[in-house]
């Protein structure tokens, strides 16, 4: 009775006592400032006039002739062939002649080097299906389990998912046998794998969300359960996913906020402090605003955000480019099940190959990248990559974790001048690797070639390797790309069955980056004219 009392008292008077720290936060700042400026103003001096002298004309420096631009590279006749059969694979695919646009796919496709292209096993769930060692693997670990004697375990259960991974029992066993001897994150290691190599079975799915849950990795939990109900409506599972998705969902909220009350507290006292010590209300001022507007959640940072890059940002205008990368972005967003947010889509007039997601999925690609991509499918694998950081809550969730003093939008590019590349935020290896499994899940569900992502990323390790700069392209400076995460695309789309010979669309985004060449040509010019004048005054 007695916490209830509290909890009350504490819901009522905590939210007055934040507003009434702010309130007087707020009035003493004007007074402070006119003290200290009444205090500092020196008093007016009296000005001469000094006699203008008149200077000698300087010479006009000799206009420089125009240096010859290199010309763009052309197209060899090998490339157009091979555009020119994609296209017809695309029109194929896209009439439901799929065995046939297949064909012409794989005659232009080369296949993946160092792996064998991927023919699904059949997943396997009851133990007599096993082979002779299989089944005593088995037998093995059970009789582990009986005496609980881990080198009776762990050795037939590591051998049994190494040579039989297909069998989803011995995964479920190996990762709960993981659990039960307190070595939780290989436990999810092994879930996360089995999970995302056979993502359509319940069993693993529903493991692989109850050990995230268990750990208290709610958003994780969340995108898990949904993205299975996304992809199979159908399933009778699929329900009782979408309910687990929801819970999750709001656990992962209330636990933000709650650790987002307890920084603003702890904001307001160190600025308050910080006043008493240095008269500066800057700090403390932005501090509270920061977490203020945090608590308010991922939309209300990525629609406060998104304002100041729009009126920041050279935006292409374009309505044809900007229905194109929005149709893509819609597509891709609708399979990823974060319904609560409202997508947004910009193209920026850069030609660098670069993208970038706000919190609550609002999108910045650059024009460069339209440029940059091969085929719609491409640039589709940029985007899925970009929508999964939002989806899955990545750049929120560093920026709560960061300075409480720290202006939000110093985590985004260009805004505000205070970075030059993609963005300061470093996501993780884990994060990489989690919006690349996501993004090329989204690619497989829309009916994209699965390998887009990987394909692009190819290209920007020969970009990097060709030239030999210093300083990699942008989009890879803020996603490292290291060496074996080209390969792991590659084993993730193998080993998982994804349909690397699905529509590429070559056609209409050829005929896009035609348009956007041109936009970003005009706006050099602009922006070289511009130049010229600043120089003459």
């Amino acid at each position: 009775m007695k916490k209830q009392v509290f909890r009350q008292r504490w819901r009522w008077y905590f939210p007055r006592f934040v507003t009434v720290c702010c309130a007087i936060l707020l009035l003493i700042r004007p007074i402070a400032f006119a003290i200290s400026a009444s205090a500092t103003t020196p008093s007016p001096t009296p000005t001469v006039e000094k006699p203008t002298e008149s200077k000698p004309a300087e010479p006009k420096p000799a206009e420089k002739p125009e240096e010859s631009k290199p010309a763009e590279p052309t197209k060899t006749p090998e490339q157009l062939e091979r555009e020119k059969t994609l296209i017809e694979a695309d029109r194929l695919y896209r009439s439901g002649d799929k065995a046939q646009a297949v064909k012409l796919y794989q005659a232009v496709k080369p296949p993946f080097q160092g792996v064998v292209e991927a023919n699904p096993q059949e997943v396997i769930t009851d133990p007599a299906q096993l082979s002779t060692a299989g089944q005593v693997y088995w037998r093995e670990s059970e009789a582990g389990l009986a005496q609980n004697l881990e080198s009776r375990i762990f050795v037939p259960l590591e051998l049994l998912v190494k040579e039989i991974p297909q069998f989803v029992p011995g995964q479920l066993r190996y990762a709960e046998a993981l659990e039960k001897f307190g070595k939780t994150e290989q436990a999810l290691a092994v879930l996360e794998k089995a999970a995302t190599r056979y993502p359509n079975q319940p069993e693993l799915i529903k493991a692989k969300v109850a050990a995230l849950a268990k750990n208290e990795k709610w958003i994780d939990a969340s995108i898990a359960a949904r993205q299975f109900a996304l992809l199979n409506p159908n399933h009778s599972e699929a329900s009782a996913l979408t309910a687990l998705a929801d819970d999750y969902q709001k656990r992962y909220q209330k636990q933000l906020r709650s650790r987002l009350r307890g920084n603003l507290v702890g904001g307001i006292l160190t600025g308050a402090l910080g006043y008493a010590l240095t008269g500066s209300l800057f700090g403390p001022l932005t501090s509270v605003q920061n977490t203020a507007l945090l608590l308010r959640g991922e939309s209300a940072v990525g629609d406060r955000v998104v304002r100041q890059a729009k009126r920041q940002l050279d935006l292409v205008e374009d309505k044809e480019v900007n229905d194109y990368i929005a149709g893509i972005g819609q597509k891709l967003a609708d399979a990823a099940g974060r319904k609560e947010f409202k997508y947004e889509f910009y193209v920026v007039l850069d030609d660098k190959l670069n993208a970038f997601a706000l919190p609550g999925g609002k999108v910045f690609v650059n024009a460069g990248a339209i440029e940059k991509a091969n085929s719609e499918a491409e640039l589709a694998g940029l985007l899925g990559h970009e929508l999964s950081h939002a989806i899955l809550s990545h750049s929120f969730q560093l920026i709560t974790e960061g300075s409480l003093t720290a202006n939000i939008t110093q985590f985004i590019p260009y805004v505000g001048g205070l970075i030059t590349d993609l963005t300061t935020l470093s996501y993780s290896r884990d994060m990489e690797r989690q919006a690349d499994v996501l993004g090329t899940r989204l690619l497989a569900s829309t009916d994209y070639a699965a390998d887009g992502l990987y394909n692009l990323m190819v290209t920007l390790r020969k970009q990097e390797e060709e030239k030999k700069r210093d300083l990699p392209p942008a989009w890879l400076a803020s996603h490292p790309l290291p060496n074996d995460r080209v390969n792991y695309l590659q084993e993730l789309i193998t080993q998982t069955g994804y349909n690397r010979y699905a529509f590429e669309g070559v056609e209409q985004h050829s005929a896009i980056q035609s348009k956007v060449k041109q936009l970003l040509k005009e706006h050099k010019e602009r922006e070289e004219k511009k130049g010229n004048r600043r120089d003459r005054n």
